[in-house]
């Protein structure tokens, strides 16, 4: 593999910079095959729950996936908890910063704030806010991030339902992560 000679970018030529740009493009065209992956691994959980991370994403796909969901939405069903093991705290942001690029306006807001409508179902239990949705009850998509929490997200957490394999989701994983990035986004 070729590299550039600089040790600062801004001594870097064109010629440096196309190389890395081809770089980078093939590195992009590998995100799917780096998230299914990444996917693998979350066969650990927090402590106390009934299921792993990795059950729980494919749960609340197949949920998706029988209720008719588009793929778009079935993907993002999928990957909504992966900024779980590096962002806790801000998951829900991490995980739609991912999806950004190749989905709609609805579907990354939905993913977004999937963390605050996910707090209606325990919130009030630790003495906070359970209606923190409630300040986006006049956003145009507020009822589909309802309906993404109520029917997908809050109720996979069952060690009896049967998930379609992280293998069942590839193909339409790499299908939107195909797109042009940012062609949907408006």
């Amino acid at each position: 593999m070729k590299t550039v000679n600089f040790t600062q970018m801004k001594d870097g030529t064109k010629d440096e910079y196309l190389i890395l740009d081809k770089y980078e493009q093939e590195y992009i065209d590998g995100t799917a095959d780096r998230i299914l992956n990444f996917m693998k691994g979350l066969t650990s959980t927090l402590e106390g729950y009934k299921i792993t991370r990795l059950e729980h994403s494919l749960q609340s796909a197949t949920r998706a996936l029988n209720d008719g969901a588009d793929e778009e939405m079935i993907v993002a069903a999928l990957l909504h908890d992966i900024g779980d093991e590096l962002a806790p705290l801000n998951h829900s942001e991490y995980a739609a910063s991912v999806l950004k690029p190749y989905v709609s306006e609805k579907t990354h807001w939905i993913i977004e704030k999937h963390g605050e409508f996910q707090m209606y179902y325990y919130a009030h239990h630790l003495g906070k806010n359970q209606n923190q949705r409630d300040k986006y009850k006049d956003h145009k998509y507020y009822q589909d991030a309802v309906n993404f929490c109520e029917k997908w997200d809050q109720a996979s957490f069952d060690p009896d339902y049967e998930s379609k394999p992280l293998e069942f989701f590839a193909p339409i994983v790499k299908k939107i992560f195909a797109r042009k990035p940012y062609s949907l986004i408006k």
